[in-house]
């Protein structure tokens, strides 16, 4: 049987020649990977997730948001432009406010799938 040897001189492990393609036909493109990088870079902000844990209850405007994290709305939108930037929330204007929330299902299971692993440990 092919065996596709690693090339780090100090491992051991060995896999069928079969099995590495097929692991490399599954590995993660370069350009989604940079994007996906870029993706979770924008979540390392404290603040951007405190926000997104707002969010993640309820749609709010930059007023409340700003008030409940006690941050100015000038702080707030510019972290809420990011997070917009990543498609991460949403916006509906209704008269001169104007409402966030996350941007779809995706980005709320992402949430509490992070936050419920960081509570586990």
């Amino acid at each position: 049987m092919n065996q596709a040897v690693a090339t780090d001189p100090i491992s051991t492990c060995t896999i069928p020649t079969q099995q590495a393609e097929q692991l490399q036909g599954q590995l993660l493109d370069i350009q989604k990977a940079q994007r996906m990088a870029e993706f979770f870079s924008s979540l390392g902000d404290a603040n951007r997730l405190r926000i997104l844990s707002l969010l993640a209850e309820e749609e709010l405007c930059v007023g409340d948001l700003a008030a409940i994290v006690e941050m100015s709305e000038s702080a707030v939108s510019h972290q809420l432009r990011t997070l917009k930037s990543m498609r991460l929330v949403s916006y509906r204007k209704q008269g001169r406010h104007v409402f966030y929330r996350l941007q779809d299902h995706h980005v709320l299971h992402l949430y509490q799938a992070v936050a419920e692993h960081l509570d586990e440990v």
